[in-house]
């Protein structure tokens, strides 16, 4: 039997080199220590590679590795892996999601502390200074002090847990979770971030995505209670930095404990001349056992995928092509992201995701369903869903998914829509495919559109009475923000829907002034 090569990118604990070596049927190759243009050299007829951030795998890796059938993420992040160039060429990649959850938890609990103790600065007073004040270095108690957590997944929820055992009042937002998963921890759930912004501690552990760039900024900072205390150990670029470098030299943000930067190393940062911060070299997995689970499970994956038996936490693995026929495969894309936007429109925790099929579509609900489920969870779920682990992380979170095959009323061929049911509310997307490959949103919420499922749109839903374009261009036109293409829905009960397609990326600003307007019923936000 041929060995299948596997490559080791970057450095992983030695236990994984061992779980590796030990297997007959597998060459491993260390080119740890190895340049990476030398990398580029051998790397072309290797099978798997293990890689962790030091690689970047991105076209010029992937153009030499003419071989590769999988990437292994020795990690959570997977910032640095072109997702996109890996599914082009056939490449499943995938990370290793859950194995530093604890080591990024405690690192999070020694920011917590140092933010009220300043141990750093008190321990650099005396030991490199030479010098005994005690007077300078009066801290805060946790006890009975306010932590707000953005973000209540595997490694928020036991921050809250470890918090709440110092006698923490624990307060969580995340509209992608059910309030039961806080309150049945005697935790309070809020659904208004001004809660989280009038606490006395706030830490953040989401993915870092389009809504969570920049979620603490200048404005979340000035509503915030003088002497707050910041905690960063997700991902760079959630808090922002020169927001919080203000915060902090003005006295407002009382001490910051920060891991992560928007670039890194960060080794001439301008957060790093302030005296009232603690930093630490992106440290979150940097535990022996952190390291040592992450390599075990790199490798078993690894092995896993070389020999075509699975691909554990898969993000980009496709259905197989020879089961699908040409026609269905830009309703698969369509699906997914007909999803995707049904999340960004319905923000809260999702309770069921159903398709409707109409046509010769039908006959491959399922295979279209499962891409639903991923479009509707991805954004929730930090590019932990993928298509592989679609159902079973639906099931897991109690998530309904079905389909319907139903008789054609659409007067389209072939039309899907997809129905997502969050704690909130209810929204429908139909979409067709015209031609070949002509994908089409035709329909949201019973509003009749025809567009093209891509780029930065607002959806606003209005009453329908004169001078609401206008209004909605003038407020656009005022913050310079250039409209591409407008789409009108009309319907009953005196309501008509706005797909505006814009240039530029929209803040929250400029949501809630749309929301202001007089005939705003609702408007979301949308990136396609």
């Amino acid at each position: 039997m041929k060995q299948k090569k596997i490559i080791v990118c970057d450095a992983i604990h030695e236990k994984g080199f061992q779980i590796l070596r030990a297997e007959k049927d597998i060459e491993v190759i260390d080119a740890v220590r190895l340049p990476k243009d030398e990398l580029l050299k051998i790397i072309g007829d290797c099978d798997v590679a293990i890689t962790r951030s030091s690689t970047d795998v991105d076209e010029k890796f992937l153009n030499a590795a003419t071989n590769l059938k999988a990437i292994v993420r020795a990690g959570v992040g997977v910032d640095n892996v072109d997702q996109d160039g890996c599914s082009r060429r056939g490449i499943i990649a995938m990370n290793v999601p859950t194995a530093n959850t604890i080591a990024a938890v405690e690192l999070t609990m020694a920011h917590l502390l140092g933010t009220a103790r300043s141990f750093v600065n008190a321990n650099n007073h005396l030991k490199i200074e030479r010098v005994w004040n005690r007077e300078k270095w009066y801290g805060v108690e946790l006890c009975e002090k306010r932590l707000g957590i953005i973000g209540f997944g595997n490694i928020g929820s036991r921050v809250g847990i470890r918090a709440k055992a110092f006698g923490m009042d624990v307060v969580a937002y995340d509209p992608y979770i059910s309030a039961s998963k806080v309150t049945d921890l005697g935790m309070t759930y809020t659904e208004n971030f001004d809660d989280i912004l009038s606490c006395d501690f706030i830490t953040i552990h989401t993915p870092k995505n389009k809504e969570t760039i920049n979620i603490i900024s200048h404005d979340e900072i000035a509503k915030m209670k003088d002497g707050v205390r910041l905690i960063n150990c997700a991902r760079g670029g959630l808090y922002n930095e020169e927001a919080l470098f203000e915060g902090i030299k003005s006295g407002k943000i009382a001490f910051a404990g920060i891991d992560v930067f928007s670039k890194e190393p960060a080794t001439s940062h301008p957060l790093l001349d302030l005296e009232h911060i603690c930093v630490t070299p992106h440290l979150g997995a940097n535990t022996l056992e952190s390291q040592e689970k992450i390599a075990i499970q790199a490798a078993e994956n690894a092995i896993s995928a070389a020999r075509g038996i699975s691909y554990p936490n898969a993000l980009n693995l496709p259905i197989k092509a020879e089961d699908i026929p040409a026609f269905i495969e830009p309703y698969l894309e369509l699906v997914q992201k007909m999803g995707f936007l049904a999340a960004q429109l319905n923000r809260s925790a999702i309770k069921s995701v159903k398709l409707e099929l109409e046509g010769d579509i039908g006959s491959y609900a399922k295979s279209l369903l499962t891409f639903g489920i991923v479009g509707s969870l991805k954004e929730a779920n930090d590019n932990k869903i993928n298509y592989v682990n679609a159902e079973f992380v639906a099931k897991e979170k109690n998530i309904e998914t079905k389909f319907e095959v139903v008789n054609s009323t659409s007067g389209y061929k072939n039309q899907a829509t997809l129905i997502l049911t969050t704690e909130k509310d209810v929204v429908s997307i139909s979409g067709t495919v015209f031609g070949e490959n002509e994908q089409r949103i035709v329909g949201i919420n019973g509003f009749k559109f025809d567009f093209k499922p891509k780029g930065k749109m607002i959806i606003f839903k209005n009453h329908d009475v004169p001078g609401v374009i206008a209004h909605i261009a003038s407020t656009l036109a005022k913050e310079g923000i250039n409209i591409a293409d407008f789409r009108l829905g009309r319907g009953a009960n005196k309501f008509a829907m706005a797909v505006i397609l814009v240039d530029t990326d929209i803040d929250k600003k400029i949501i809630a002034e749309l929301n202001q307007l007089e005939t705003c019923v609702w408007v979301a936000y949308a990136v396609l």
